[in-house]
């Protein structure tokens, strides 16, 4: 069988520069010159999707063998060619400023494919941007280039800034309504990044490198947006007075929260927070505290803990004689320690609370006999009690 080769001379020869496309060529050539490093980052990410575009030519060559056609994948129609593209995207990768990936290769293959890819929103709207070093100016013209080809859509964007974030917000600020999800990354940033009026936001990611950025990422998360619903700032630790200096109100409106927790007392403070939350995933350590105040929680359903928040080490005082969660599904431990399961007071919790329990995975680390696994048995007949010491919580990677 014959192969096929994508040429960008075959039957769709290449529009003629415009000054527009050229300054735009150069820009991008310049900044994957110049950025290289990312590349090399990401050697991990496969060749696939261009393996996938070249079986799907080869698959239509082909099916129209017996017309003598040698270049049917340029007369697929549209949609069919949007849908490859798609296919082509990195997949769980954000859109960084090099292009030997997708979609800025799909703009350089010919003409026709370069309209189709500059006018499919869905492949500008995961986009990787940086500030900090570099030519800023290059680096805003791809940027903006990539947002405007979003066309309103909404947009996940994965931030990183190695010094203040005035620059990214300045570019960001005619498209912060289509902003859906954010990650923030904060290199050695003294600077917050303010939020506040993002309103399309419901997703949010913070991790920092270096001692340097904590106070600028405790100040970015003091005002959170009114629409935010899932919050991960697992690379942060929360003590019950750090958790006292955010307001109430923006918190109090978050389904879905991983977090990393310094003491028991954080823990029953963070279910008062945030009275919405359907899903809690926490690792934490406990500290020696007085008291520890009694929390009832009508709406978190999924709880996986990782750590040995459970245990006061003053005593045999556990997390579970204090809270109430009548709504629980599901729970999930690892990693407890070298201390025993509390079964006595985890059987107690249960009783309490009357909650619809599901499921109950004890993973690595949790330590268990079989007879306290068939009193949960006994206790709630329909529960699938999973044991798996091999077992590693994502909070825990």
């Amino acid at each position: 069988m014959q192969t096929l080769t994508l040429d960008s001379n075959i039957n769709s020869p290449p529009a003629p520069p415009s000054i527009g496309v050229l300054q735009a060529s150069q820009a991008f050539y310049a900044m994957f010159c110049e950025e290289s490093y990312l590349e090399t980052s990401r050697k991990g990410v496969s060749n696939r999707p261009w393996q996938l575009v070249e079986e799907k030519a080869n698959i239509v060559q082909t099916n129209n063998s017996n017309r003598g056609s040698s270049a049917a994948i340029w007369r697929l129609p549209t949609e069919i060619l949007s849908q490859i593209f798609l296919y082509c995207l990195p997949e769980d990768e954000y859109l960084s400023p090099t292009s030997s990936m997708a979609p800025m290769s799909l703009t350089a293959t010919c003409r026709r494919w370069r309209e189709v890819a500059v006018g499919l929103p869905s492949l500008w709207c995961k986009l990787w941007l940086e500030v900090g070093f570099g030519d800023w100016q290059r680096r805003a013209f791809y940027y903006d280039s990539c947002l405007k080809r979003s066309q309103g859509c909404p947009l996940s964007l994965a931030l990183q800034s190695h010094t203040d974030w005035s620059k990214l917000q300045n570019l960001l600020q005619p498209y912060i309504r289509q902003i859906s999800s954010l990650s923030l990354g904060f290199f050695f940033s003294d600077s917050p990044f303010m939020m506040a009026d993002f309103c399309a936001l419901e997703d949010l990611t913070v991790y920092k490198y270096g001692v340097d950025s904590v106070r600028a990422v405790h100040c970015s998360i003091e005002q959170l947006p009114v629409n935010l619903r899932r919050l991960n700032v697992m690379d942060l630790s929360f003590t019950h007075e750090r958790l006292d200096f955010f307001p109430d109100s923006p918190w109090a409106r978050l389904t879905t929260l991983e977090i990393k927790l310094d003491g028991l007392d954080a823990f029953t403070r963070l279910l008062q927070l945030c009275p919405d939350l359907t899903s809690l995933t926490i690792i934490g350590r406990s500290e020696p505290i007085q008291a520890l105040e009694s929390v009832v929680h009508t709406k978190l359903q999924s709880l996986h803990m990782c750590g040995d928040l459970l245990f006061d080490s003053i005593g045999d005082l556990s997390l579970f004689d204090v809270i109430t969660l009548p709504n629980l599904r599901v729970v999930e431990a690892h990693n407890m320690g070298p201390s025993q399961w509390p079964h006595e007071e985890f059987k107690a919790f249960l009783t309490r609370s009357r909650c619809p329990l599901e499921i109950l995975i004890f993973g690595g680390g949790v330590l268990t006999t079989d007879r306290q696994r068939a009193e949960y048995a006994t206790l709630m007949p329909s529960l699938n009690l999973i044991v798996d010491p091999v077992r590693i919580d994502d909070c825990a990677t």
